[in-house]
């Protein structure tokens, strides 16, 4: 039944891939897809982006273009002030809380223009380039599975942030007030509580207290920095509990009680900034990468005995600093912190959503070619699992979040799902996936084995740890190290090794080169 908001008692396990950093104008924009409005079973088609979208910078108007490049040469702002000068077209430093500024998007040029991932002087050509979306033909397999089972074109990020608060709302409908990109400093805080710790904890504390069973899965294996699952940074997961994604496929077709599947991409080189060598799709990588990753993902499963029981989303932290038209609506905060709590340093309420951002909702009782325009953020995942498995809200947002089981609600399961997806558009090999023939395990392409050249400007032995997402991946390996010791001496020079002697990116490389192997065993 078409919109049917009743949990479908076919589907006994929820997989979530979530991968990073970027728009659903950037991504799926210029698809064109059409089919049917999964609510209404009206005729519809997405709500993409054309020509007429366009940013102005210095006289130079700059519209929305198709055919993007597999990498970009620089990280688009993507922080908190990045994003508010993206949407309201203003520096984000002239928000200070309270209601968040009118949205026009009409910032990401001029934000792109000064990023700081170009150093001094910013993005000093192309500044369109953060305007610029993928032709369907660039991502055959995303496309693929948009058109065979169900695409959400209002599916928005959590908070208009960057990526770590954005993940924790999947896992807590909450990011316990995190408005920014951890540093330093805060990271060693959270060991003294084991981890990020929520008011109300997070879904694997809820799934526990009602004995259902969960799954994490980390990157693949190589590259090895970029294997660390950010999942393991929250208070009661630990780094054991997660899994390498190399025996996903292998796992899936043996016994498997799990009812939720959490799988985190390889972020690459997640040290020098450009995440090259991963597969979570960051904009200083090559995309296709992540279309693998989602190849494989979809292919395991598909060809899995979990297949007619299996639920699978597909989606992406935040928008990555690319641009969108689509306003973001507003939102009901959790309602578990208030503006300038210990982790919010902007001031804001969480009643507004980010920008928007791709979703696939994938199952046997999907129908083909579904386009939901319903409102979805990321709470809507756990909204999902809960209403699966009859579990309460955690949070104000996931109680008043759309759920996606109105997405997988036909009656009898289709047989006409595909059992393969196209290949991988260009160069088909891989980074740090398995699977497909003729590809190793850490093939790179050409293209992305060149590194951007945001990346050679780069001295390691003189930049510090602080800024981007560094010192929350370290809190991780230091999390699991302190897990690992028993006395409470020990414990304690750990950690004051870890914030007196890790100074620099170049620290970090040698610490996590050499202790990584030991805590991924």
């Amino acid at each position: 039944m078409m919109g049917a908001n009743l949990a479908n008692p076919n589907i006994k396990h929820i997989f979530v891939l979530m991968l990073e950093n970027r728009s659903f104008d950037h991504m799926l924009g210029w698809s064109g897809l059409k089919g049917k409005d999964a609510s209404t079973g009206e005729d519809t088609q997405i709500v993409g982006v054309s020509a007429a979208n366009t940013n102005a910078y210095e006289g130079t108007t700059y519209p929305a273009t198709r055919s993007a490049d597999f990498v970009m040469p620089f990280d688009p702002g993507h922080e908190f002030p990045d994003v508010a000068e993206q949407l309201c077209g203003q520096p984000g430093a002239a928000y200070k809380g309270g209601a968040y500024p009118a949205i026009d998007n009409s910032g990401f040029v001029s934000n792109y223009a000064t990023t700081k991932s170009a150093g001094e002087g910013g993005a000093t050509t192309n500044f369109g380039e953060i305007m610029k979306g993928y032709d369907p033909t660039q991502l055959p397999v995303m496309t693929a599975l948009a058109s065979s089972f169900a695409v959400c074109d209002h599916w928005f990020s959590s908070l208009p942030g960057p990526t770590w608060p954005n993940r924790f709302f999947v896992h807590a409908a909450s990011s316990g007030g995190l408005d920014h990109s951890p540093r330093l400093i805060e990271t060693t805080e959270w060991e003294t509580i084991k981890g990020f710790a929520f008011e109300h904890g997070t879904l694997y504390d809820l799934m526990n207290t009602s004995q259902q069973q969960w799954r994490l899965y980390r990157g693949a294996a190589l590259p090895l920095i970029g294997s660390i699952p950010s999942v393991a940074g929250l208070k009661g997961v630990k780094l054991s509990d997660t899994h390498s994604y190399d025996n996903f496929a292998t796992d899936i077709n043996g016994e498997y009680p799990y009812q939720y599947t959490f799988i985190e991409p390889n972020y690459g080189d997640i040290v020098n900034n450009s995440y090259s060598g991963g597969t979570s799709q960051h904009p200083m990588d090559d995309v296709r990468h992540g279309e693998a990753l989602i190849k494989s993902t979809y292919e395991a499963i598909r060809n899995s005995p979990l297949w007619l029981n299996s639920l699978l989303i597909i989606n992406y932290d935040e928008h990555g600093g690319f641009y969108d038209h689509f306003a973001p609506p507003v939102a009901v905060a959790p309602g578990d912190t208030l503006p300038h709590s210990k982790y919010n340093t902007s001031g804001f309420d969480f009643t507004r959503l980010g920008v928007r951002v791709p979703a696939l909702v994938v199952s046997a009782y999907t129908a083909q070619s579904w386009i939901s325009h319903e409102t979805y953020d990321h709470s809507s995942v756990p909204a999902t699992v809960e209403a699966i498995l009859g579990l309460g809200a955690l949070t104000q947002r996931d109680g008043a979040a759309k759920n996606v089981t109105g997405l997988a609600s036909l009656g009898v399961a289709r047989t006409d799902c595909p059992v393969s997806l196209p290949a991988v558009g260009g160069a088909p090999a891989t980074a740090g996936v398995t699977g497909e023939a003729g590809v190793t395990a850490n093939a790179v392409t050409s293209e992305a084995a060149v590194a951007p050249a945001a990346t050679a400007m780069i001295d390691e032995t003189k930049t510090p740890i602080d800024g981007g997402n560094l010192p929350a991946f370290l809190h991780v390996v230091m999390k699991a190290e302190m897990e690992k010791q028993t006395e409470p001496g020990p414990r304690s020079l750990l950690l004051d090794g870890y914030t007196g002697q890790l100074k620099t990116k170049a620290d970090a490389r040698v610490y996590l080169t050499a202790r990584l192997p030991g805590l991924l065993e």
